[in-house]
């Protein structure tokens, strides 16, 4: 009975010191990598009394579990290393590296993916790095609060495989930091296309500064009212479909090979395809392409541009591909067997809910065999209407564009953890002229809103301005994306530890998704630079000074400036009335001739898309758009 005693006793001592079994949120997983030179918290859930030990490269902490079960610790800071083991209680993680981690967050321009943006950096698509990891966000909306943690996610090795359908920005900045600083990068990819910046911002902070914003969010806090109208937008999107197939003749029949078209109208793809403005319904194309004996029978790929706004697209009556929206690259794979020696078609289906079917310009339109063997298609279609439709009445809710629920679920379930810095690019869908006018103040709070989360008052921000999209117009334009880019450079300047990466050269007219996604990156990479590297580098050239000389407006900036005539400036009179004004730079200045004997104001690339701007400093950077009154 003696020896039983002494052996429960043993027991019950080895159960109260044994490690603890802890639960810990997804962001803490083996391949991870931590912030090195500053205190890593580190945190998760146990039974409550629990006490957590934290072991990594020889360093410790303790913590006990509240009654809520909710632990905490916070490690020293450590130099860059790895990979090492970290015990976490009764948890053994692996391969963990110190190094260096960003947080890159905004709309689809951050969360363009490096297969998007392939065909523009062919040489960079196999490159594989063990010491840059790769952490995506899944998404996640809450209208309630925030979110406990992340949806099952995991870090990944930077390869192809990984890297495919990751943030290209993420992608290139983190390759340029880990080749530059020799130390293991994590990139941490919180994105969500199509979502404006109160869908970012804490519900608190939208309560005291933006409380209509706030109300906003409460009306979707009804979860029966959220799921009544998902569950009718999708029965409403289930009808619409059958009643538009049902009235299609085409379907089954206008895609064969043999089918006469002879009858249809002839059209270019760039022209209207239809005499009216808007066509709701389904709209056929087709289009005869002749391919030689050598071609025949192999594996291709078709380029069909870009189009709006859903696509079935199919070779001599097969599927190659379709795709539901206007914005992504039609990319379709051609199977072995299907193209014939002679005459083949090529047959679209459009499915267009708003505007009217198009091709979009500048885009490419080919079939592609192998590496510089290509048929360029022709612009001419044959066109034939298929079901003319009423316009939807499905919309249902998209809980990821209402305020505060992407910072609830994407951004809280994340902190506090440490982090280098953080990039934001986002805006576009904050253009309209009201929402305009409140970016600056919504940035801000953003900011502030995130550094409060993240626990660091100093936490480094990349402002990543609007690149240049839509049609160029020559005379001065005021819309609200001039308006965000102003709001963007401001903050920016008005905060000591935020950077601006201008973008205004590397847009596209006819994309709002540019592909020149590593030229961004390295820009983003140079203001970290100063930031969190402390290094005294050339930014973007900054106006230091504004003056009225002999009818002329002078602006003094902060380096040497391209010399030349230079486009994109306007003057504005006593009234406020903007017109074009030539000038041109010379040394750390910009003498710009005023059309008005009483200058008030002055613009730079005030424009949707100041196409071709040409004001840059020596060292290669581009002036940002900007707006300045004078005095």
């Amino acid at each position: 009975m003696r020896k039983a005693s002494i052996l429960l006793i043993a027991l019950l001592i080895g159960a109260v010191v044994g490690e603890a079994k802890v639960r810990l949120p997804q962001i803490f997983q083996s391949g991870m990598v931590l912030q090195r030179g500053m205190t890593v918290p580190v945190w998760g859930t146990a039974d409550a009394g629990e006490r957590v030990v934290v072991k990594l490269n020889r360093k410790s902490a303790t913590a006990v579990a509240d009654a809520s079960g909710r632990w905490r610790v916070d490690l020293p800071a450590m130099k860059a290393g790895g990979p090492y083991k970290m015990d976490i209680g009764d948890a053994v993680l692996s391969d963990v590296w110190l190094g260096d981690v960003w947080l890159c967050s905004g709309q689809s321009n951050m969360e363009t993916t490096l297969e998007r943006v392939s065909p523009q950096y062919p040489d960079e698509l196999n490159d594989s790095n063990a010491q840059v990891r790769l952490f995506h966000v899944q998404y996640q909306t809450d209208t309630h609060g925030p979110c406990a943690d992340l949806r099952p996610t995991s870090w990944r090795i930077l390869n192809r495989e990984n890297a495919w359908r990751f943030s290209s920005i993420g992608y290139f900045l983190g390759k340029q930091l880990q080749r530059e600083k020799g130390v293991a990068q994590g990139i941490i990819e919180s994105a969500w296309g199509g979502t404006p910046i109160e869908a970012w911002i804490a519900a608190d902070t939208l309560a005291k500064h933006f409380p209509l914003y706030y109300k906003q969010m409460q009306l979707y806090q009804n979860d029966d009212y959220v799921a009544a109208q998902q569950k009718a937008a999708g029965l409403a999107e289930q009808q619409w479909q059958k009643i538009l197939n049902a009235n299609d003749q085409g379907i089954g029949k206008y895609t064969l090979l043999d089918f006469d078209d002879s009858q249809w109208t002839e059209v270019n793809q760039y022209a209207s395809l239809l005499p009216q403005r808007e066509w709701i319904g389904s709209l056929w194309l087709r289009q005869h392409i002749r391919i030689d004996a050598a071609h025949a029978g192999k594996k291709a790929q078709l380029l069909l541009g870009t189009l709006y706004d859903c696509d079935y697209t199919y070779i001599n009556g097969t599927l190659v591909g379709s795709t539901g929206y206007q914005y992504p690259p039609r990319r379709y794979q051609i199977p072995e067997g299907l193209l014939r020696e002679g005459d083949n078609v090529i047959t679209v289906r459009f499915v267009n809910k708003s505007g009217m079917p198009h091709f979009i310009e500048e885009k490419p339109y080919k079939i592609v065999y192998g590496k510089g063997d290509d048929q360029s298609l022709g612009q001419q279609w044959k066109v034939c209407r298929g079901a003319e439709m009423p316009r939807s009445i499905g919309m249902g809710v998209s809980l990821q564009n209402q305020p505060s629920t992407l910072f609830n679920g994407m951004i809280h379930p994340l902190a506090p953890f440490a982090v280098a810095g953080v990039v934001w690019y986002q805006g576009e869908s904050n253009t309209g002229m009201r929402q305009a006018e409140e970016y600056a103040p919504m940035l801000r709070l953003l900011m502030a809103n995130w550094r409060q989360a993240f626990e660091r008052p100093q936490m480094p921000f990349v402002i990543v301005q609007l690149a240049n999209y839509m049609a160029f117009v020559e005379r001065p334009q005021n819309t609200g994306w001039s308006r965000v880019r102003e709001a963007q450079r401001l903050v920016a300047a008005d905060d000591s530890y935020a950077e601006l990466a201008s973008t205004i050269d590397l847009g596209e007219t006819v994309d709002i998704h540019p592909l020149r996604k590593k030229e961004v990156a390295q820009r983003i990479a140079l203001d970290f630079e100063r930031l969190v590297y402390g290094k005294k580098v050339q930014l973007a050239p900054q106006v230091v000074k504004t003056e009225v000389q002999n009818g002329n407006v002078v602006l003094t900036l902060d380096q040497i400036m391209k010399s030349g005539a230079l486009k994109y400036f306007e003057i504005a009179d006593e009234m406020g009335n903007f017109r074009n004004a030539e000038a041109v730079a010379s040394g750390c200045q910009i003498v710009i001739t005023s059309p008005t004997a009483t200058p008030s104001a002055v613009r730079y690339a005030w424009k949707d898309n100041p196409l071709g701007v040409n004001t840059y400093g020596i060292n290669g950077l581009p002036l940002s758009p900007l707006e300045i009154r004078l005095k």
